[in-house]
């Protein structure tokens, strides 16, 4: 048996990198789609105001990150859809007084701690048996989601006029969206780390973009990408003593870097043959 299998915290956050990495890209194809990249990045920053507000009111971390980021999601999409603010300032308000907010409530609560720079960094130590509960509890209802909406979400990502148009939710659809990967950044926090979160939502997608033809083919290869990247980062982690969350993320990025060498062959190899 191999010796990072000899270890239960290593399984637990192996089985965590692995619900991670299929979250991620299976809601931030969507997120990509539409270039709203930024909410993962705005969320991250939520989640982390919201990770401050529990240490120093003593109240479980993940319960109030993922309170705060859900009102955080909530209040992008309200701004946006009403046509109070553009999509990407909405974003970047949110953002910025979430992360002031936090740096404030860092400061009240004397500066930072371990359990602060595991959530900020990602710490396959702390991946707990619930964070896995949670995950998989998340994964099911992320499923559910994505399967009974796909054609749905596929429209608004193109046309959300057109699917307007044609009888689709749109703002109940980008809600329920916003908040569910709201929901992924915060129990992603123990794995990749909340710094870094918003990279799983967006890298594994452009690889996806970058090998794949076709909507569903994408977004089974961008699944593929984040599953892999979040194993092989965790195993680089634990055998060459890393942080968790940047093994991950660059493991991705290297991904992101094939791909496109893959494609350029590709188009080199099809000059070729027509010469």
């Amino acid at each position: 048996m191999p010796a990072i299998l000899q270890y239960e915290f290593m399984i637990r956050a192996l089985i965590g990198g692995m619900l991670v990495g299929i979250l991620a890209p299976a809601l931030g194809m969507f997120i990509v789609l539409r270039r709203f990249s930024l909410i993962a990045e705005t969320l991250s920053h939520v989640a982390l105001m919201g990770v401050a507000i529990g240490m120093a009111t003593r109240t479980l971390p993940s319960l109030t990150a993922l309170a705060a980021a859900s009102i955080g999601a909530i209040i992008v999409e309200q701004l946006r859809s009403r046509g109070r603010l553009p999509g990407d300032v909405a974003m970047a308000v949110v953002l910025y007084t979430a992360l002031a907010v936090a740096v404030v409530v860092i400061s009240f609560a004397e500066g930072f701690n371990v359990d602060l720079f595991s959530f900020l960094f990602g710490s396959i130590l702390s991946v707990s048996l619930l964070d896995l509960w949670l995950l998989a509890g998340l994964a099911a209802v992320v499923v559910v989601f994505v399967g009974v909406f796909f054609v749905d979400l596929a429209q608004i990502a193109f046309d959300d006029d057109l699917a307007r148009v044609n009888g689709v939710p749109v703002g109940a659809l980008n809600l329920a969206l916003a908040v569910l990967t709201g929901a992924v950044i915060t129990l992603s926090m123990r794995v990749v780390g909340v710094l870094l979160v918003g990279a799983m939502l967006v890298v594994p997608v452009l690889v996806g973009l970058r090998v794949a033809k076709g909507l569903r083919a994408t977004f089974a290869a961008s699944i593929a990408a984040g599953a892999f990247s979040a194993i092989a980062g965790l195993v680089a982690a634990f055998y060459l003593d890393l942080a968790a969350g940047g093994a991950t993320v660059l493991t991705a990025i290297l991904l992101l870097v094939l791909a496109n060498i893959w494609v350029q062959l590709r188009k080199a190899a099809a000059s070729f043959r027509k010469v």
